[in-house]
């Protein structure tokens, strides 16, 4: 049997509606996924991990960008960030719990740049931060919902997003799928914290 005859009758087995068929077409399906598209994706965005799932709600806007600023506008203007700057900003709604980011890393970082990065090492949270940039000298950046910066004494986790080192950063929100995430949450959800389960408030 040549090798085209060979591949057509594969190919004819895996339109086959059996489990057989059906078992034999996932594993193709993750092959393909965890070893040719991520990794092709990965070389194009020039970042290790170039699609990320939001996993919190620190980066959600609970109303519209008004009521939004009206709530939290004292801590940017203490930072030098005004509502016209906010306005400005990429992603100036925030980012919610399930949202998959699309990330790149192939450009600079700048003021407002909605940034993935590592946490500290003596942190004990290994998973990586979506938060926005808000200064640059240091790198520091704040979630949107955080009341302020997380530092090592005000979270449980010792996360200091107050110095954020460059070789940390694995890049930058370039546009986000709505909720999508959520395919891969759901599994995730029994095992959280009661209070970080389900869709923000």
């Amino acid at each position: 049997m040549s090798f085209k005859q060979s591949m057509k009758k594969f190919w004819d087995f895996l339109q086959e509606d059996n489990w057989k068929s059906w078992s034999i077409s996932l594993i193709l399906l993750i092959i393909l996924i965890k070893f040719i598209f991520f990794p092709t994706l990965s070389f194009i965005t020039s970042s290790p991990l170039p699609l990320v799932v939001v996993e919190s709600c620190s980066m959600y806007h609970e109303s519209s960008f008004n009521e939004w600023w009206s709530g939290n506008y004292v801590w940017y203007e203490q930072n030098n960030i005004t509502k016209s700057d906010f306005e400005s900003f990429p992603f100036k709604k925030g980012l919610n719990k399930g949202d998959i980011i699309f990330v790149w890393g192939r450009s600079s970082y700048k003021k407002a740049d909605i940034i993935i990065f590592n946490p500290n090492a003596d942190a004990s949270s290994k998973y990586p931060i979506i938060h926005r940039l808000v200064t640059l000298n240091p790198l520091g950046t704040k979630g949107d919902h955080n009341i302020k910066q997380l530092t090592r004494n005000n979270n449980p986790q010792n996360i200091d997003e107050t110095k954020v080192f460059s070789e940390n950063i694995i890049g930058k929100s370039a546009f986000k799928i709505p909720l999508l995430g959520w395919i891969k949450l759901i599994f995730f959800e029994p095992f959280r914290e009661a209070e970080q389960r389900g869709f923000c408030k």
